[in-house]
C-alpha cells in the first residue's frame, strides 16, 4: 500500500438546505438557488474524493445525507462548537494520515488530493480569502487545530505557524478560491467548466438572465 492509499480523506460539509448554506450568495441568488449551488459543489467534491486513492473516505456532516451522497463514504456527525473544534474532532476520529477538505472548492482534483507523506508531516492548502481549503496531518493531533481563529484573513497563516511551531515539515498545496460570493462562483466555475457546479451556475444564470 502506498502512502496515499493509507490516507483517510475527510470532507466537512453542511447539508445543502435553503437558508443554511452559501448565505453569502443571497443575493443575487435566492436561498433555494444558493442551496442548489452548494449541492452541486458538494457533489463535485465528493466525486473527486472518490477518484482519489484512500484507505477510508469520511463525510463529516452537519445535517442529514441526501441523494447527493454517493456510495463509498462513512458518515459521521459534526460535533458541537466552533469550526476549530469541529475540525479537531474530525481529525481525532482518524488513525494514521488524514487529509481534510471542505465543500467550497468544487474545482479540486484527485491529483491535488493525492498526498505522499514521505517528505513531510503536514500539508496545507491556502485559500484566496486567507483561510485554507485543505489540511493534512500524517499523525492527526487535534491540539494542532484547536484555538486557531477561523474565518479570518489570517486563518491560513496562523494554522501554518501552528504546524511549523510543532516541528512539522509542511508541504504547501496550490492556492484555491473558495465559493463564498457570486464573484467567487463565476471564477471557480471557469476553473472547472466541466463540473456539476459550473453546469448549475450556468443553468441558474440563464434562467434568471443575470
Amino acid at each position: 500500500m502506498s502512502s496515499a492509499d493509507a490516507t483517510t480523506l475527510l470532507v466537512i460539509a453542511k447539508e445543502p438546505r435553503p437558508g443554511r448554506v452559501k448565505t453569502r450568495l443571497t443575493p443575487p441568488f435566492t436561498p433555494e438557488e444558493a442551496a442548489a449551488l452548494a449541492e452541486a459543489a458538494l457533489a463535485d467534491t465528493l466525486r473527486a474524493v472518490l477518484a482519489t486513492p484512500a484507505r477510508r473516505r469520511v463525510l463529516v456532516l452537519d445535517g442529514k445525507p441526501g441523494r447527493w451522497l454517493p456510495p463509498g463514504f462513512d458518515v459521521v456527525p459534526q460535533c458541537a462548537g466552533g469550526l476549530d473544534e469541529r475540525l479537531a474532532a474530525a481529525f481525532g476520529g482518524c488513525t494514521g494520515p488524514a487529509l481534510l477538505i471542505g465543500m467550497d472548492t468544487p474545482q479540486v482534483t484527485p491529483a491535488l488530493l493525492t498526498v505522499d507523506w514521505r517528505d513531510h508531516e503536514a500539508c496545507l492548502g491556502p485559500a484566496a480569502d486567507g483561510g485554507f481549503w485543505a489540511l493534512g496531518l500524517a499523525e492527526p493531533d487535534p491540539g494542532l487545530i484547536r484555538g486557531v481563529p477561523m474565518s479570518t484573513a489570517a486563518t491560513g497563516a496562523v494554522q501554518r505557524e501552528r504546524l511549523v511551531a510543532a516541528g512539522l515539515r509542511v508541504r504547501d498545496l496550490p492556492r484555491l478560491r473558495d465559493v463564498d460570493t457570486a464573484y467567487d462562483a463565476v471564477r471557480v466555475a471557469a476553473a472547472a467548466p466541466d463540473g456539476r457546479f459550473a453546469a448549475e451556475l450556468s443553468r441558474l444564470t440563464a434562467v434568471s438572465g443575470r
